[in-house]
């Protein structure tokens, strides 16, 4: 088997695996799409556009020749908080654009080693706690409670536990989508097991957006009663005609340009999706049976002209995303002609099949968002950072709770400075190899490690003043191993 760039070009051949692999991609991304617009409290339309960009343009540009690009979980609280704070959508929409930008000058200026310099525990820690966010926020609509964007926490607060039966908002739940919300969790459930081993390569999403639509239709022939409003139904109004779909597309407010504001969600954006994309596409190389290597500059550059369009034409931030990269490469796709059929699917979809969208339950969506929540805060990732020691666990959980106690960027920079301070505090416990001479119990032995920085400054201190206290010591400084010695260490000795 080759390997290398040149291992698989685009070809005509190459498209009886490229086709096959980008109709299973669409119909992974199609449900994921409008799911994230809805997590991200943004219109369901938003995170098609999205889609489509992130087949049709980002392949062109990008060389990585299996990551597909769109709407990214790791997002949503990122676009949840920015609409907010921002004063709406369309503000919103100058913030991406901006990001884009950003992401085009990290692209040009070769900063694609960018995710190597944050810590494992940190990125981890990123999103688990984004995984938990989007629990929180898309549980409410399982359980089918008729209360836009209320918050599980939210919700837990509502509750009046003396008198749970008379708690207001669950004499709000809308029977039909509860029902149909439970059977999606399971249905989701139970694809990863062995029992539906044999339809495993059918995308679970599909499934559950195909079962809710039929469910509903059951519901409003049989059992009028529990059909589901148009409320709790994806609800892409006013496309009729494939001429329609140009007059539902959003453009930005350039006017936020004066909020301060606006540039720091800008830059929350850029960083956070330029790091999910690099790390997506670093998995994705590893899982390459042909080892192709992705210029990580290169991607920068193509993710950010991919958001610049996105907000001019009222998308959602675009990654790299592994759930769809991965089924790309299960499905057995061989270049990047995969991504760009997806694509083309999903822009075939928007403009002729709207009225179909429309029929597919919140509930079914929200339930395919709450796996992909769980799915990045498994217990099974607690477990296997806690075995990594405190060093990585310690910024792992602090993270997380930052994340959720105030937003991604502060709870990411959080994170970083607990890092930073177990590498200060490792610095000042082991500056050096320290060696008891055996043959004198009143010698002490340092071998200075190779390089020696104002970091170790203070451990190196801190047993010279121990020395000082017993005039009968003796200290030996075998500096014969350093390469680099910081003056202030120098001028300490």
């Amino acid at each position: 088997m080759k390997k290398g760039k040149d291992a698989v070009k685009p070809s005509l051949k190459n498209l009886k695996y490229d086709i096959p692999s980008g109709i299973v991609v669409f119909f992974v991304a199609i449900p994921l799409c409008m799911g994230i617009a809805l997590a991200s409290g943004a219109p369901v339309f938003s995170g098609l556009i999205s889609g489509i960009i992130g087949g049709l343009v980002i392949p062109l540009i990008s060389r990585s020749e299996l990551s597909v690009s769109g709407p990214a979980a790791g997002l949503v609280a990122v676009v949840l908080l920015g609409i907010e704070d921002l004063g709406g959508f369309e503000a919103f929409l100058t913030a991406l654009f901006l990001a884009g930008i950003f992401q085009l000058v990290l692209g040009l200026l070769r900063a694609g080693t960018i995710a190597y310099f944050f810590p494992s525990g940190v990125i981890k820690g990123m999103l688990a706690g984004i995984g938990i966010i989007i629990i929180i926020k898309q549980l409410p609509y399982v359980m089918g409670l008729n209360a836009p964007y209320i918050s599980s926490l939210e919700f837990i607060n509502e509750i009046n536990f003396k008198d749970i039966k008379n708690t207001h908002l669950l004499q709000t739940i809308e029977n039909g989508s509860l029902i149909i919300g439970l059977i999606s969790m399971t249905i989701l459930i139970l694809w990863k097991t062995s029992l539906f081993k044999k339809l495993s390569r059918i995308p679970a999403g599909l499934v559950v957006v195909l079962v809710g639509i039929v469910v509903n239709s059951i519901f409003r022939k049989f059992l009028p009663g529990l059909e589901i409003p148009e409320t709790h139904l994806v609800n892409i109004s006013g496309i009729d005609t494939p001429s329609d779909v140009l007059a539902e597309i959003r453009t930005p407010h350039f006017q936020a340009f004066s909020n301060p504001q606006t540039y720091f969600v800008a830059a929350t954006i850029a960083l956070v999706a330029s790091l999910e994309t690099l790390l997506c596409v670093e998995a994705v190389d590893k899982i390459d049976p042909y080892k192709r290597k992705t210029p990580m500059n290169k991607e920068l550059y193509a993710q950010g002209v991919g958001n610049i369009i996105a907000g001019l034409l009222g998308g959602l931030p675009i990654t790299s995303v592994i759930v769809r990269s991965g089924a790309n490469v299960s499905a057995g796709g061989k270049t990047r002609s995969a991504a760009l059929i997806h694509g083309l699917l999903l822009l075939l979809s928007v403009v002729f099949l709207i009225h179909i969208l429309n029929l597919i339950p919140l509930a079914s969506l929200a339930a395919i968002l709450v796996v992909v929540g769980y799915d990045l805060a498994t217990p099974k990732l607690f477990k296997s950072m806690r075995k990594t020691g405190r060093m990585q666990y310690i910024p792992f959980l602090v993270t997380i709770i930052a994340i959720i106690a105030t937003d991604l960027l502060k709870g990411i920079l959080t994170g970083l400075t607990v890092s930073i301070f177990f590498v200060l505090k490792n610095n000042f416990d082991t500056p050096y190899f320290f060696i008891k001479n055996l043959e004198d119990k009143h010698t002490t032995h340092i071998e200075l490690s190779e390089n020696v920085t104002f970091m170790n400054k203070a451990g190196i201190r801190k047993i010279l003043e121990e020395m000082e206290d017993n005039e009968m010591n003796k200290l030996v400084v075998d500096a014969s191993k350093t390469v680099y010695m910081d003056y202030d260490v120098t001028e300490m000795l």
